[in-house]
């Protein structure tokens, strides 16, 4: 009796979620590096170089600047020169941002010296983010087609998220039986290892086609960039303020709902994923954005500790699949050749949102309370969810730019 069908189906799909995993491995090395230093290195800058706490913020709000800045020259890179490249450039640079973290730590007997060595180290790590976590995605979109983008893209994700929860633990311990050093040293390590390993994959070269400025690219992405900064003003609320939440209320448990949150979204993303390709980003967009609204509902409503755990878990689950179900349709607004630049236009919002929930939140909860700030957010995830159907209802039903060409 033969097999049916299903089999070589199956063998098709893992072979391309192999290929996807090749890519975005990168990505997953690069967040392991910026999650390594994230728990230890305000309080290194703070208690034993004797900066501020403002300052001790500074360290780390430095990355995301230099992200913010170079998501644009990122695309356009990957677009231009080939994924390649752009991960390659980025891998060097988060090999020298390593670098410069262990020489800070070398100089703790002067203060400026190390300071100064850390903040390079944080624009390296921006950089190096950009040009590995686009190049990493544009890759895999290359490698398999466009059809699969919203699986490279949730993959990539899983990876991103699932770096940053294993490199802050790891951070600790590193720091606590090594010293801060070692923070350096493993972080130039995974740069120099990661390095050989993207010469050998195999190369793909650029898409020819006209580059469009970069005005025009971010005026064809903006609408869906807007919903997604305004969906995740949630995550960053979640991440930034949910232990002083808890601390207000007299409960325990903060790293308990973060947890529960990160489990949810890595759970989401792997067993629906594909709901995407099904429903299109559009619907699930808006049905993502509703859950996600609920749960940040919940977190302000929240009176015993289960709630708020039952809110973070309904965010992290809501939000798990907003930015690839907003991304494959920004996207697939620009041509092929310009997909690393409408990525990297798409991005930058990102980054606007979670470097303005910090201020932002810290004022809504000095002016009113730590509940307050999930109301602010939930009512921002409620307006993504209107953009976003208001976005169906105007390109929804109509073909995208890449299939219009694929038929021309």
């Amino acid at each position: 009796m033969s097999l049916p069908p299903l089999v070589p189906h199956r063998g098709r799909r893992f072979a391309v979620t192999g290929r996807i995993l090749s890519a975005v491995v990168f990505t997953f090395l690069c967040y392991l590096s910026i999650g390594i230093p994230l728990a230890v290195l305000p309080g290194y800058v703070h208690n034993e170089l004797g900066y501020s706490t403002v300052i001790a913020g500074l360290a780390v709000s430095t990355q995301y600047v230099a992200t913010l800045l170079s998501r644009p020259y990122a695309g356009r890179m990957a677009d231009a020169m080939g994924p390649k490249r752009a991960v390659t450039a980025g891998l060097i640079v988060l090999a020298l941002a390593g670098l410069f973290l262990a020489l800070g730590a070398l100089a703790p007997g002067m203060p400026g010296l190390s300071l100064a060595l850390i903040l390079m180290s944080r624009l390296g790590l921006g950089f190096a983010e950009s040009w590995i976590g686009t190049g990493s995605i544009t890759w895999g979109i290359a490698g398999i087609g466009g059809e699969h983008t919203a699986r490279v893209i949730s993959w990539n994700g899983i990876a991103t998220y699932g770096g940053i929860a294993l490199g802050a633990p790891l951070g600790v311990v590193l720091t606590h039986h090594y010293g801060i050093i070692a923070l350096g040293v493993v972080g130039f390590a995974l740069g120099a290892i990661a390095l050989p390993l993207a010469l050998l994959k195999a190369h793909v070269p650029p898409t020819h086609g006209e580059r469009l400025p970069f005005k025009s690219v971010l005026s064809r992405v903006y609408a869906y960039g807007a919903g997604l900064a305004l969906g995740s003003i949630g995550f960053g609320c979640l991440s930034t303020f949910v232990a002083l939440y808890y601390a207000s209320r007299g409960w325990e448990g903060a790293a308990l709902s973060l947890s529960v949150f990160g489990s949810c979204f890595i759970g989401v993303r792997l067993v629906f994923g594909n709901a995407i390709n099904r429903f299109g980003g559009y619907r699930v967009a808006i049905a993502s954005l509703v859950v996600e609204c609920l749960g940040l509902l919940l977190m302000w409503f929240g009176t015993t500790p289960h709630l708020a755990l039952a809110g973070a878990a309904l965010t992290g689950s809501g939000f798990a699949l907003v930015f690839p179900a907003l991304g494959v349709e920004a996207v697939s607004r620009v041509s092929n050749h310009n997909r690393g630049a409408a990525l990297g236009a798409y991005s930058v919002f990102l980054d606007v949102a979670l470097g303005l929930t910090g201020p932002v939140g810290g004022w809504v909860a000095g002016r009113y309370d730590y509940p307050a700030i999930f109301l602010l957010a939930s009512g921002a995830t409620l307006a993504a969810a209107v953009l976003s159907f208001s976005l169906y209802s105007r390109h929804g039903r109509a073909p995208r730019p890449e299939t219009a060409n694929a038929r021309a």
